[in-house]
């Protein structure tokens, strides 16, 4: 099947080897000079942190493609064409993310589904998620259920999990553990995922390794955002965040 079958079929697929190690150099050392520049400068609810008072323990990064040039670039190229490719229309880029999981204190990530925080109609939009470490089961791989997608937005509600607010309320069901499938990576692998897909991670159990990777948020041109709506919601969740001293 080509890649577009296997997306449309499976609600995500795997694209290995989609960035090679000398654009992963130069990725890394644009980060490296992006946190020790820029990152004191955003605004709270752009960057989170495990636990604020530790730099360290930096979780994950909002709209790199809006704060620097090298990452908006990078974004509207490859990653920009694959979207299109995938979805079969032109497409909007809205967000790239950094994630990362710190050793032994990265939380699992709750099972969800994009398309709830999305608000679109219809649910047309897909997430790329390119691995920046080794990624196994010990530090938190992604597992996606196998053609979640066709079966609709399932019920969600509020979780205690930093920068994944909404998760799915009724997981676990044998539609779900049957067709869950793990997902490890090395260093420049991409996963592309539809927003409806379920898709979960476990914490990060290793002692010593991070979990880092890249988010990459497009809509397809034909999806219409219920602006207000989403607005309103980042508004009232950045307010619990501050209120509850995560930002």
């Amino acid at each position: 099947m080509t890649r577009r079958e296997t997306f449309e079929q499976d609600g995500f697929v795997a694209v290995p080897n989609f960035c090679g190690a000398e654009q992963l150099a130069g990725i890394e050392d644009a980060l490296r000079r992006f946190m020790s520049r820029r990152l004191i400068e955003l605004p709270s609810e752009h960057v989170f942190f495990e636990d604020t008072t530790d730099p360290s323990t930096l979780k994950q990064i909002q709209r790199l493609h809006n704060h620097d040039e090298f990452f908006g670039a990078f974004m509207a190229g490859a990653p920009r064409r694959l979207a299109e490719e995938l979805l079969g229309e032109p497409v909007v880029g809205k967000n790239l993310q950094y994630f990362n999981k710190p050793p032994a204190i990265g939380q699992a990530t709750p099972p969800h589904q994009d398309g709830f925080y999305f608000m679109l109609e219809p649910c047309r939009a897909l997430t790329m998620w390119m691995a920046l470490d080794v990624v196994d089961a010990e530090n938190g791989c992604v597992r996606y259920v196998r053609g979640s997608h066709t079966r609709g937005m399932r019920p969600h509600g509020r979780t205690e999990t930093l920068g994944f607010s909404q998760g799915i309320t009724d997981f676990g069901q044998p539609v779900d553990s049957e067709n869950e499938v793990a997902c490890p990576a090395q260093p420049g692998d991409l996963l592309v995922h539809q927003a409806l897909t379920i898709h979960r991670a476990d914490a990060n159990a290793s002692a010593t390794r991070n979990r880092r990777a890249l988010g990459f948020i497009f809509y397809a041109e034909s999806a219409r955002e219920n602006v207000a709506a989403h607005e309103a919601y980042q508004a009232e969740l950045a307010t619990e965040l501050a209120v509850a001293g995560k930002i």
